[in-house]
């Protein structure tokens, strides 16, 4: 009792809860299990996934600490409270007149005034000045006069003291122990499937007289919702509420520089009991609240948007085939369904998403050279990013004369997430740009991204766009890289056009070498036993470390170089003459496109994908997305917090003081009425020694003894 009541115990929890909050704060919190895995490893993630890490705030171990600083308070508040109370109503009148010579502040005068008639003055002085006062006779013929101030000090300690169990208590109350309660006693379970929200069983189902949840509604426009999602480590439960929600419309609204600037829902709540249907709106720091639940505008998100692609296959000779779908339905695709002929048997194709706006701070891409698309550097416009590098709340932080880094923020237009999933379950996510983007590079360039796991960025691959805008240009070159007898074509045209003609046999040699660097660009040399077939710049740079001496390789890899820049022009205004187009001037665009479409077939190898989904049309159906919340301890957590700062306030800034005055017959000073006058002796204590306790004890010996 004596450990869980005392001060020492009730710190050490504090500072494991603080301690706690930080890990919760610097780990996401509630992510997929995989993510963990991605960023700490197998081992760590098992290890941290025990300590229940990834769940700080609803973690066993987080709240039997609560718990614990609940009872260590509550007992601290118990002990105390009767010697305060009982000090609260006390003035010590009783103490002997020697101890009063031993407190630091004292004083001592001979007063012309009888004892009695000193404490009448004093005492209504004092009572004055907002002392409580209390005066006693004792029978020596002498007056005590006893007066206290500043008893908000110990109220204080009280309040804030009942503060911390009160804020502790909403925080229990707030949290899931009610939801994990019904589960261990209730019989429910965590859903871990799939399918429709309509198809989950009872026995992962919250009636909707749970006196405390938090979780997320998703409603699209057109479309109510009565079943919100609470997230559990292993799955999720559903909360049943009593209401649906209706969206009637998403309402965003954008600065001129395309970041929101408002995002708000028009709704309507419909009673089940009553039927009752009442119409709300709801925005960010504004929600509605109906029977106890508040709803909160949390994010928006797409709500089964319609989508118009072309599959554009990246081997260069399939032919390319439309696709239609929804945002997060999913699509299956064989080779009877266009699946270029050296991809997979069957593809799962899984729309995930659409972002109609997207801006980005093009300051760091035209300053990098048009290399910032290597990361995801875009800004979310859904959620707060504390962490990104560029618009992260560590830029604001530092000294007040520090410069921010540039920002050149630009709607680059809408994009479309899917994921390709193979036979095996594994999956590939895409995020394709629907426009070019001018990153400074002198040509616009289609984004067109992958990563392997959702813990990693985005790598884009970036195709420029060709003198019509779109990637015709890009593709035609790619399958007449494809084709040996084109590159033919291609190599005796280039050494035709750069050797005269009066000398065949550097034609001859200059063709060779050209049709070498394209056999090898394209992939279509043999590999080694062993190795998989590799083309590109990456084909190039191996072929210079096993044939080229050391000594020669930067020559020698400038001269091919250029070999293969002019081969590749040759090739593509071979497929343009083929396809009956015009050819291509010369100038510093096609140029500039050639050095990026070079760039780009060589990146392209390293793209696992068959084909990229280039977005046609769309049309958008807005989904927002709530957080519907009923709080019972959120009152008690508000009182928590007001008693906290009166309490803090009280003990800080409130001084307790008390003052005595005893007052005894001076045998060698006479009153003006002729009795007998009086010897004074003042003390004064107080729990905090300070300038002021000082100053007023000045005060009140010069209007007491009248000594200034």
């Amino acid at each position: 009792m004596e450990l869980l009541a005392s001060m020492r115990f009730a710190i050490s929890l504090l500072t494991v809860i603080c301690i706690a909050s930080v890990i919760g704060t610097v780990l996401k919190q509630s992510e997929p299990y995989a993510n963990y895995v991605n960023q700490f490893g197998p081992f760590w993630a098992e290890v941290f996934g025990k300590l229940n890490l990834y769940t700080v705030y609803s973690a066993w171990w987080f709240l039997l600490i609560l718990a614990f600083l609940v009872v260590s308070t509550t007992l601290c508040i118990v002990r105390n409270t009767p010697k305060i109370l009982t000090d609260l109503r006390t003035y010590k009148e009783n103490i002997r007149a020697q101890a009063l010579q031993a407190f630091r502040h004292r004083a001592q005068a001979t007063l012309d005034e009888a004892p009695e008639a000193a404490a009448r003055r004093m005492g209504a002085a004092l009572a004055a000045r907002g002392w409580k006062v209390k005066l006693q006779q004792r029978d020596d013929a002498g007056w005590m006069i006893a007066a206290k101030a500043g008893a908000a000090n110990k109220l204080g300690y009280l309040a804030a003291h009942g503060a911390i169990v009160m804020i502790c208590l909403g925080g229990l109350l707030d949290g899931d122990l009610i939801v994990r309660a019904q589960m261990w006693l209730g019989d429910k379970t965590v859903y871990s499937g799939g399918g429709l929200v309509s198809e989950v069983a009872a026995q992962h189902r919250l009636s909707d007289r749970n006196p405390t949840f938090r979780g997320n509604l998703l409603v699209a426009e057109g479309t109510a919702a009565d079943t919100a999602i609470l997230t559990q480590p292993n799955g999720i439960v559903l909360q049943e509420l009593p209401f649906a929600v209706e969206l009637k419309k998403f309402i965003v609204e954008y600065y001129p520089t395309g970041m929101p600037r408002l995002f708000a829902s028009e709704i309507v709540i419909h009673d089940k009991a009553t039927g009752e249907a009442r119409p709300a709106r709801v925005e960010v720091n504004h929600p509605a609240s109906y029977k106890g639940v508040e709803i909160y505008q949390s994010s928006f998100d797409d709500g089964g948007s319609s989508l118009k692609l072309r599959a554009l296959p990246m081997d260069g000779v399939s032919a390319a085939f439309d696709l239609e779908g929804r945002v997060g339905e999913s699509t299956r695709l064989t080779r009877a369904a266009g699946l270029p002929g050296s991809s997979p048997d069957q593809l799962t194709l899984e729309y995930t998403g659409l972002r109609v706006i997207n801006v980005e701070n093009m300051a760091e891409a035209q300053a990098g050279g048009g290399r910032s698309g290597d990361a995801e550097t875009g800004v979310d416009v859904r959620k707060v990013d504390l962490g990104n590098p560029l618009s992260g709340l560590h830029q604001r932080l530092g000294a007040a004369n520090k410069h921010d880094a540039p920002q050149t923020l630009r709607n680059v237009g809408p994009s479309i997430s899917y994921k390709l999933r193979d036979a095996a379950g594994q999956a590939r996510e895409f995020n394709n740009y629907m426009v070019p983007v001018d990153l400074g590079d002198g040509v616009p360039v289609f984004l067109w991204g992958l990563r392997d796991t959702p813990a990693e960025p985005f790598r884009y691959l970036r195709v420029p766009a060709d003198a019509e805008g779109g990637s015709t240009d890009f593709f035609r070159l790619r399958a007449a890289l494809a084709d040996p007898s084109l590159r033919e074509r291609a190599v005796r045209r280039y050494a035709a056009r750069m050797v005269d003609a009066n000398r065949p046999d550097l034609q001859a040699q200059l063709a060779a070498s050209a049709l070498r660097a394209l056999t090898l660009f394209a992939g279509a040399e043999t590999p080694t036993q062993g190795r998989a077939p590799m083309g590109g710049l990456q084909a190039i740079a191996d072929f210079m470390e096993n044939q080229v001496p050391a000594a020669d390789r930067e020559r020698a890899g400038e001269m091919l170089m250029r070999i293969l820049n002019g081969a590749l022009f040759e090739l593509l205004q071979t497929a343009r003459e083929r396809a009956r187009l015009a050819p291509l001037s010369t100038d510093a665009r096609t140029q500039t496109w050639m050095a990026q479409a070079v760039i780009a077939l060589g990146d392209a190898w390293f793209y696992s994908a068959p084909f990229v989904l280039q977005l046609n049309e769309f049309t958008q159906v807005q989904a927002s997305v709530f957080q519907v919340a009923r709080a019972p301890g959120k009152n008690v957590v508000y009182l928590g917090c007001a008693l906290l700062i009166i309490g803090i306030f009280a003990m800080l800034y409130v001084r307790e003081r008390r003052l005595w005055v005893w007052l005894a017959p001076a045998l060698g000073a006479a009153a003006a009425d002729g009795s007998v006058g009086s010897q004074a002796t003042l003390a004064l204590s107080t729990n905090r020694e300070t300038l002021d306790a000082d100053k007023e004890f000045e005060q009140l010996r010069g209007r007491l003894l009248g000594k200034e």
